[in-house]
């Protein structure tokens, strides 16, 4: 049994982004690079069902420039096999990704497609729907348990209100939600194993996309800085204060 895990390379979730001085994107200047932590649990539940016996072969996948490398060689770190990267220097939108994803998925012919539910750049949760539709594949979204029984994958999703279990045949698409596992580091000799590690390179026209921006980012601004609080002195002046400052009583 193969699985295929799509990754993205984002800016490390412990770095506090900057606004350019003109407002047209994100400062990506000398910031931290890492793979999106939703992948990084993708990565994770595919290595824990090869650890169980249910899955045979990892391949993970992005779409980027070469710096993208880097990400790929720390799934590969983490217990993936072999890796793809589909060339572009374009700032892939979801439906260009899912495009690509759907040419790698007919070259690969795997049988079980899990991908983060988000990427923390762009936060759209639209990429693993998009390829589901376009692949035709059922799939179970926000997974928070993953079984895989024979030629079934039992999914138990997060939605509103409490926890749906669904079944789904092989081939299927999962992604991931936050509490499904808690990914692992890599080892030191496992980062010099993956070094060794096949990595595949795809161009834009072996994948048949054109990654040119659809929606153009018209202006990114820095949320408001919060304003201090203050201490009232009593139950009374909190109600005056609620009621003829902040109005919301």
């Amino acid at each position: 049994m193969k699985v295929l895990v799509p990754i993205k390379r984002v800016v490390d979730h412990n770095v506090k982004v900057r606004v350019k001085a003109d407002n047209s994107g994100v400062d990506l200047a000398n910031v931290k690079m890492a793979m999106n932590p939703f992948c990084e649990i993708a990565v994770e539940e595919a290595v824990r069902l090869k650890e169980s016996g249910a899955v045979s072969e990892i391949v993970v996948v992005t779409i980027g420039a070469k710096a993208a490398d880097e990400q790929l060689r720390t799934a590969l770190a983490l217990g993936a096999d072999r890796a793809i990267r589909v060339e572009t220097e374009e700032d892939a939108q979801p439906l260009a990704i899912a495009k690509a994803l759907k040419a790698v998925y007919d070259k690969e012919s795997p049988n079980l497609v899990i991908l983060g539910k988000q990427a923390i750049d762009g936060d759209n949760n639209q990429t693993g729907q998009m390829f589901a539709a376009l692949a035709g594949l059922p799939q179970g979204t926000f997974a928070s348990e993953v079984k895989v029984e024979g030629d079934k994958v039992q999914v138990t999703r997060e939605i509103d209100g409490g926890l749906q279990t669904v079944e789904l045949s092989l081939p299927a698409v999962v992604t991931t939600d936050l509490r499904l596992n808690e990914p692992r580091y890599a080892s030191l000799p496992n980062i010099m194993k993956a070094k060794k590690k096949p990595l595949d390179v795809l161009s834009a026209d072996e994948v048949g996309v054109d990654f040119t921006p659809k929606v153009k980012v018209l202006k990114v601004e820095a949320p408001a800085e919060r304003e201090a609080g203050i201490i009232v002195g009593s139950v009374d002046e909190l109600v005056e204060k609620l009621k003829n400052e902040a109005k919301v009583i």
